[in-house]
């Protein structure tokens, strides 16, 4: 059972923390739009806009972080629909609706590396022994997945299904898709339009320059520090119908803690969902000795260079048929 949650410090430190969140959201917007006009910084413009993209694009991912919570309804645990506005509040600038993140992500919780054809970023599954040139498509495929921005494009796609696919083709590509509602599917492409809006909001109202600089090249960031960091928890560990032990946790240093909001503690959060960002490192949920090897990586540094090893291919060859009698 999970510890329990005290009502009190989890509402005073979820406030600090979303206040947190908002107020250094609103900053970088501010300082990336004033850079952007200053022409009297003359050299130092340049690399102060690239420095406050780069912290922009990151704190769009503190964006998604944070909006994580909502998502399993541990922001505002008594009150759901003041947790979800929360949650998509936090989620309008990156244009992804609370729906979609919700039932995208209960799947990764619930199906995460059952087999190598389930929930997973790092297998990928041929007919029959892949020659060589089909082992550098699938390592490039990886490669630009993990390290130019392809699985935030991946995950694009996926909205982009559950925005605009029926939903009954939709749960025949993927069980993924299962009990998700044209209800479903129609608030969350009204979600999405606000979203866009937000963006045209800020386009036609402080022009295209100022667009540009507070979300439009801090979105590219952020889609890069995505695909970076998305798969480091689940990266080369166990597959099997145990499916909360399929994954890791990794150390890391107390200013990616609180950037991350604990989220290193990975292994923490699958065995308990609901437990709070503020909670997770009090918590050791130790792995089972059949799946400690899955803690193979030290800290988040060696954690996203060790995805320079590559995908793993799996080889299936279809049975035969039984010869007739």
């Amino acid at each position: 059972m999970p510890p329990k949650i005290d009502p009190d410090v989890h509402y005073m430190r979820t406030s600090k923390m979303l206040a947190e969140t908002v107020a250094l959201l609103v900053t970088f917007s501010a300082a990336l739009v004033v850079i952007e006009r200053a022409d009297w910084l003359e050299q130092a413009r340049i690399p102060l806009l690239v420095l406050a993209t780069v912290c922009q694009g990151c704190w769009f991912h503190r964006l998604y972080t944070a909006a994580h919570e909502a998502i399993h309804r541990k922001l505002v645990p008594d009150n759901k629909l003041l947790n979800d506005i929360i949650g998509q509040a936090l989620l309008l600038p990156l244009l992804i609706p609370v729906p979609v993140y919700r039932k995208i992500h209960k799947f990764h919780h619930t199906h995460n590396r059952r087999d190598h054809h389930t929930s997973t970023l790092d297998g990928y599954v041929v007919g029959d022994e892949p020659g060589y040139f089909k082992r550098v498509w699938i390592g490039l495929l990886w490669y630009l997945g993990v390290f130019a921005g392809g699985y935030f494009i991946h995950g694009v796609i996926s909205i982009l299904l559950f925005l605009f696919m029926p939903p009954v083709i939709a749960r025949k590509i993927s069980p993924a898709f299962e009990n998700w509602s044209w209800k479903d599917q129609l608030s969350s492409i009204a979600i999405f339009a606000a979203g866009i809006g937000l963006h045209a909001g800020v386009w036609l109202g402080l022009g295209q320059d100022a667009w540009l600089a507070a979300l439009g090249r801090p979105f590219l960031f952020f889609a890069w520090v995505y695909s970076l960091l998305v798969y480091i928890y689940h990266y080369r560990t166990t597959y099997g119908d145990q499916v909360v032990y399929n994954v890791r946790s990794v150390r890391a240093h107390g200013f990616f803690r609180w950037w991350l909001l604990n989220f290193n503690h990975h292994r923490v959060h699958h065995r308990y969902p609901t437990l709070p960002w503020h909670m997770l490192p009090d918590e050791p949920a130790d792995l089972p000795e059949d799946f400690r090897h899955n803690e193979n990586v030290e800290n988040i540094g060696q954690a996203i260079k060790q995805q320079l090893r590559g995908p793993q291919i799996f080889v299936e060859t279809p049975n035969q048929p039984e010869d007739e009698p």
